[in-house]
């Protein structure tokens, strides 16, 4: 392993006659491409371009962002993928940072050693290197070989993404070897499945050094059965908060992107039962039924309550609610599944309006995902 200790970058100055010079070549590359991609960074499929690189070139560079102090513009865990011909897709911060990184991707490519770059910078020249108000941040670059494993780790992590059940990596920074976990492991140890729910990455230390734990989880998201008005704020408070909305109302004239201001909503004009099972429920998934009508709520908490869903909450009165009980409970659910359902939904701060009943609900929702500070200690 390498370490590096960096500033600010400095810029190389190759000659006319520097053509194979192949610092300046990378420079080049990474100065050449930087600007037009760092905005579009978080859309970019950086693990699906590592794995097409990997199937051409028969190796690749990752850069993981694995420690941030003071301001950072990618957070613990943001990723950038290199490829043998200099190109690159993804970010780990921007500015002259991400051209070293790029060249170190390229080092790395050749000698196959894995490398963390520390980048401290002062205030004064923050903004050359692409930190805002300054800070540090650390970077792991390390080759992945197609030979060896590189296209099993790509191929592993991509399913977990897509599947939305989630990876948790644990990497020894000396020799980049690897411990994969998924969540439906037998015997996962604590910390590890504490990350599963709360999604936080984090640099380490250990017996055997500094391991550096990656999740790779998907981002929570929200599936909310009746587009009512309260859904209508929900959306936008949704959307603000930077959760993914999904909402299913059988009834078209409800179902209209006319009364939706979050134009990032997703609006879904079936029944519950038919567009669940094709979305697919999982523990990254918060199921709200809002709709108050038993025929379309109903159909959509059987299918939430035995899905191991994040949290799963229904409007109404504890009179509708013991109500709501006989029904499901008729209909062959159990006790323990009916249990599951949080009502009435969303945090009790007097809410009367749809507005602030709304509140509620993102405000409880937001507290299944991350859970108190107090339980985070």
């Amino acid at each position: 392993m390498q370490t590096v200790d960096v500033g600010v970058p400095p810029t190389p100055n190759p000659s006319p006659q520097g053509e194979g010079d192949k610092l300046s070549i990378w420079w080049d590359l990474a100065m050449t491409e930087l600007q037009p991609r760092i905005p579009n960074a978080a859309t970019i499929d950086v693990l699906g371009a590592a794995r097409d690189w990997l199937s051409r070139d028969g190796q690749v560079a990752i850069a993981t962002v694995i420690d941030t102090w003071g301001s950072a513009p990618v957070p613990v865990g943001g990723q950038m993928a290199i490829a043998a011909d200099g190109n690159f897709q993804g970010s780990v911060s921007g500015g002259c940072i991400e051209g070293d990184v790029i060249i170190e991707g390229g080092e790395a490519l050749a000698d196959g050693k894995p490398r963390t770059l520390t980048f401290g910078v002062a205030d004064e020249t923050a903004w050359r290197a692409g930190l805002p108000c300054g800070g540090q941040v650390r970077v792991l670059v390390e080759r992945l070989d197609k030979d060896n494993g590189g296209d099993a780790l790509l191929d592993r992590a991509i399913a977990a993404r897509e599947s939305r059940h989630g990876l948790v990596i644990k990497t020894k920074l000396d020799d980049a070897s690897r411990t994969l976990y998924e969540r439906g492991d037998a015997n996962l140890p604590e910390d590890i499945a504490n990350r599963f729910r709360t999604a936080k990455s984090q640099l380490i230390e250990s017996p055997d050094g500094a391991v550096f734990v990656h999740a790779l989880v998907p981002p929570a998201r929200i599936i909310a059965i009746g587009a009512t008005h309260i859904a209508q704020v929900l959306a936008q408070l949704a959307a603000l908060s930077g959760y993914e909305i999904i909402i299913i109302d059988p009834r078209t004239a409800f179902a209209d992107p006319a009364r939706f201001g979050a134009p990032d909503a997703k609006l879904v004009a079936e029944w519950p039962q038919d567009a669940l099972p094709r979305l697919g429920l999982d523990p990254y998934t918060a199921v709200l039924t809002l709709a108050h009508v038993a025929h379309i709520d109903d159909e959509a908490l059987k299918l939430a309550v035995r899905a191991n869903c994040l949290y799963v909450a229904a409007l109404g009165s504890s009179r509708n609610h013991a109500k709501r009980r006989e029904r499901l409970l008729a209909a062959g659910i159990t006790e323990e599944e009916f249990a599951r359902i949080k009502a009435p939904i969303g945090l009790d701060i007097g809410a009367q309006t749809p507005a602030e009943i709304a509140v509620s609900i993102m405000a409880e929702v937001i507290l299944a995902v991350r859970g108190t500070k107090k339980a985070k200690g």
